[in-house]
């Protein structure tokens, strides 16, 4: 079998069995087999593949039929461009978090106020790429992540020592800001924001196979934001900022919970590209 066959075969029975984007995810996970670029695969179509690579092909097509997520099939998400390590102890990725970490960057380039280096803490750091995207991007600063998953802290650990920040970022297990040991200027945050009522109407590759932990957020998808409210308070530093990614049209609920347990402070949200309003910037 050829690479222009195992792919058009590979990505026919992803599509009629209900996986969207099988062109892509065929791709992928040829690639994964072959150890090819994309551009290979599209370039070098008379390739044929051995019988062992066959085989594992069948096996990850199976596999991704029973709709488990082809980046733990990988064991690789790219995420602010960065390749990340991922599997099932950590959620997976999204481009919508993306936006933390361009408003994070813009907010740490800007304050010229603030000390140098620059005191970061990541809540919830999963695989690490959030903490690991700014530290890539922002050499100078020093970063606290954190998570209350033992597990998860594995696969950041493992992810720090892949793009050498090992340095820069510290890696602590434990609840929210408890572990920080000092204020910093700048908190960021991407905690379970989906409601209860929500969970089941997920799809089956979130549903079956993400951690649930780092998925749900309560009955009203906020229940870990008030604790990180009232820890900021003494966790930031003067002048710093508090960053937090929510879901949609959960902002008047975020307004209700600012104004309930902060004091003195600025803030304001920040939409993505389909207009939904998806990081809240809080100023101490």
């Amino acid at each position: 079998m050829t690479l222009t066959q195992a792919l058009q075969q590979s990505a026919h029975i992803l599509s009629v069995n209900g996986i969207e984007d099988s062109y892509i995810e065929a791709r992928m996970l040829l690639g994964h087999i072959t150890k090819l670029s994309p551009v290979q695969i599209y370039t070098q179509t008379e390739q044929t593949l051995s019988q062992e690579q066959e085989r594992s092909l069948h096996e990850l097509i199976e596999r991704r039929l029973r709709r488990e997520p082809t980046a733990y099939i990988v064991n690789h998400r790219e995420f602010y461009g960065i390749d990340f390590y991922v599997d099932s102890r950590v959620l997976i990725p999204r481009p919508e978090t993306e936006l933390l970490v361009d408003t994070a960057i813009e907010f740490s380039k800007s304050s010229t106020h603030l000390p140098n280096p620059l005191l970061i803490a990541d809540i919830g750091t999963g695989c690490g790429a959030i903490a690991i995207s700014l530290a890539l991007n922002l050499p100078q600063s020093k970063i606290y992540a954190t998570d209350v998953s033992y597990s998860a802290l594995e696969v950041a650990r493992l992810n720090c020592e892949h793009h050498k920040v090992t340095r820069q970022v510290t890696l602590l297990q434990g609840n929210l800001l408890e572990p920080v040991p000092e204020p910093v200027d700048l908190i960021v945050a991407n905690l379970p924001y989906v409601r209860n009522s929500e969970l089941e109407n997920l799809s089956p590759e979130i549903t079956r196979f993400e951690p649930r932990a780092a998925i749900n957020g309560g009955k009203n998808g906020l229940t870990y934001i008030p604790q990180l409210l009232e820890q900021a308070e003494e966790k930031t530093s003067p002048r710093g900022c508090l960053l937090l990614e929510i879901g949609q049209n959960q902002e008047k609920e975020v307004i209700h919970l600012i104004h309930r347990r902060l004091n003195k402070v600025s803030f304001g949200f920040i939409s993505d590209l389909n207009g939904i309003n998806r990081v809240v910037k809080i100023g101490f």
